[in-house]
């Protein structure tokens, strides 16, 4: 195809799905690249990463399939990038920033790589990786400290500079980061392979620029956000208009935890959502505070869900949906607010949006699920005699979904992060550390028509000599809430264990505890809530999650009114029947409260835990 050809190309429906796919598969390329040649287990195992195309205005029309979280983490980055560097690029030149209050991220482990792609000399689009580094520094390893009260304590802070200026990279800045971490090796190859994503980006891009030419891609982009927005406006048009409210809270920080709050306003008005966090509580001296690109990434990312239709990862998308969030908030604080922790609001802001739109589309928005992802993070040094150095693991564990049109999943992450559970096998073999339960909890489903995903149980016993943990959790108190008369899921608990004798932790400890050698930490995260009154649950589906010890006998007669006949377990229909004629009468806090004692009895905690948790 000539120039002139490629400037009269037209933006016809096949055209402009053949590169809406063209596209999404650069950004998917890249993901791969990153994944194939990261260092660390936290990229490379858990997923923590996204990769994005851009125009050459700097707006995304391409986001890979990684972090939903990260949905609108790119706007205010490459806003900076353009006012900045727009008229001054150079071929080879690959920008790097971690900084939420200078440069538009998110927190600082979270270190972005932007290059601008060049055609016929000229920039016609950008392509990025953003990458969650294992440790750029601070007070705590993995840089994520919860007792942190300023981002200066986090990490080292890296506004908007290059890294690579015209192909020759900037060594010094590279030193300055390697020196900062406690994990220089796998910084540097996390690093290159950003480096290795964004040439794989730019490559697919100038062949699409070749094809079409920059003014014919450039029409076909612009009708591309053009359709995004389009097609989000219809599915909102669809919706009932009216102001829908929903709050929801994080048990707090530190041994003496204090509620924080969390409200939203949905509003529809024919084919716009405004999301406004008015009344939200204010940021606190705690590392859980979330900087506004967050903020904007959980709206369109509920947004997306509560739509239900395909509709590109572009720009486009998000014109139909404003945010709105006081500044000095935990949603949208001021520097130098701590910020590293923030996931955990994140994940909160995406259950208050999912009970708000469950107002809105309720056939569509399941209960709520295990309220993300938990971290666990140990780390520790080797002794001189087995090489030296730190070593460190951030695990998440995750997750349980809450029920809906059917039982909630369990081990498949929350929909706001893509993300995966990392190997036992590969922690074994690189860390002093030895898995030693790993699965699910019985009895910890919220019951339900459709029961809530079981909780996830993991438990890691030191092998080395000594270590720090540190933990971010939540759910223990305001647990994930059932919806249609289904009950709660089940509470969060960390148990660390040492010489026969347990102890239950705080969700969040504001200080990292120390470990000893054959210490045990068990982490038991939150279950998803149930879907539907508990006893319309086919007795057959009851009877079937007995039978795969996803619930005990006791949980099935007790909560969800099912009787079995002897050792044949085959559901004794008339005794079911009056059972759930009881059961009818009690309230949903005895019933509640019956399955919490459930749980608690298939945890296997000591009678002194139990009681110190129910109180």
């Amino acid at each position: 195809m000539t120039t002139q050809q490629a400037a009269s190309a037209g933006t016809d429906a096949i055209t402009l799905e053949i590169v809406k796919n063209a596209l999404g598969s650069i950004a998917d390329e890249m993901a791969l690249v990153v994944l194939r040649t990261a260092y660390s287990p936290i990229v490379r195992d858990s997923m923590d990463f996204s990769t994005a195309v851009f125009d050459r205005a700097g707006r995304v029309i391409a986001q890979g399939l990684t972090l939903p979280i990260h949905l609108g983490a790119f706007p205010a980055a490459m806003n900076n990038v353009i006012e900045r560097f727009g008229a001054s690029g150079k071929p080879g030149d690959i920008y790097i920033m971690n900084d939420p209050y200078t440069s538009g991220g998110m927190h600082l482990p979270d270190v972005y790589l932007i290059q601008p792609v060049f055609y016929a000399s000229r920039i016609e689009g950008y392509v990025a990786t953003i990458v969650h580094h294992a440790d750029v520094g601070g007070m705590a390893p993995g840089s994520m400290a919860i007792g942190a009260t300023e981002i200066y304590q986090e990490g080292l802070r890296i506004p908007l500079m290059k890294l690579f200026d015209a192909g020759e990279v900037n060594a010094a800045l590279v030193l300055l980061l390697e020196t900062n971490s406690r994990m220089p090796g796998q910084l540097r190859g996390d690093l290159r392979a950003q480096v290795a994503s964004c040439k794989a980006g730019e490559r697919g891009l100038v062949q699409l620029l070749v094809k079409y030419g920059a003014e014919g891609f450039g029409r076909l982009v612009d009708a591309l956000h053009d359709y995004a927005e389009r097609v989000t406006r219809q599915a909102i048009a669809a919706m009932p208009n009216g102001e829908y409210r929903y709050e929801d809270f994080i048990d707090g920080l530190g041994d003496t935890p204090v509620p924080i709050a969390f409200r939203v306003t949905v509003t529809v008005a024919d084919d716009v959502v405004r999301i406004d966090w008015t009344g939200t509580d204010a940021q606190v001296q705690g590392a859980i505070n979330g900087p506004f690109a967050t903020t904007q990434s959980v709206a369109y990312a509920a947004v997306r869900c509560a739509i239900g239709v395909d509709v590109p990862n572009c720009e486009g998308f998000s014109r139909p949906v404003e945010v709105f969030a006081e500044s000095g908030s935990i949603v949208n604080p001021v520097e130098p607010a701590a910020c590293a922790a923030r996931g955990i609001i994140a994940y909160r802001m995406f259950d208050v949006l999912q009970g708000a739109f469950a107002q809105i589309v309720p056939d569509t928005i399941p209960a709520l699920g295990e309220g993300g992802p938990s971290v666990v993070s140990i780390s520790g040094r080797r002794l001189a005699s087995e090489g030296g150095g730190n070593w460190l693991i951030t695990d998440g564990v995750l997750g349980s979904w809450g029920g809906g049109r059917n039982d909630g999943c369990e081990g498949i992450a929350n929909p706001l992060g893509n993300l995966s559970n990392q190997p036992v096998e590969l922690i074994e073999a690189r860390l002093p550390l030895k898995i030693t339960e790993y699965g699910f909890v019985a009895d910890s489903g919220g019951a339900g028509q459709h029961r809530g995903g079981l909780a996830m149980r993991r438990a890691y016993e030191l092998l080395g000599e000594e270590a720090l943990l540190g933990l971010r959790s939540d759910r223990r108190v305001h647990r994930p809430s059932g919806s249609h008369g289904g009950l709660s899921g089940s509470p969060s608990l960390n148990l660390l264990s040492r010489h026969g004798g347990s102890r239950l932790l705080p969700t969040m400890p504001s200080q990292v505890s120390a470990l000893q050698k054959g210490d045990r930490f068990c982490h038991i995260a939150a279950g998803g809530a149930g879907h539907g009154d508990p006893l319309s649950r086919a007795p057959d589906a009851v009877r079937e999650d007995v039978l795969d010890e996803r619930i005990s006998e006791r949980m099935a007669r007790e909560v969800y009114g099912v009787v079995f006949d002897g050792a044949s377990r085959a559901v004794d229909e008339a005794r079911t029947v009056e059972m759930r004629r009881v059961l009818q009468t009690s309230s949903t806090a005895e019933r509640v409260a019956k399955q919490e004692a459930l749980f608690l009895q298939s945890t296997g905690v000591d009678a002194a835990i139990a009681g110190e948790f129910q109180r």
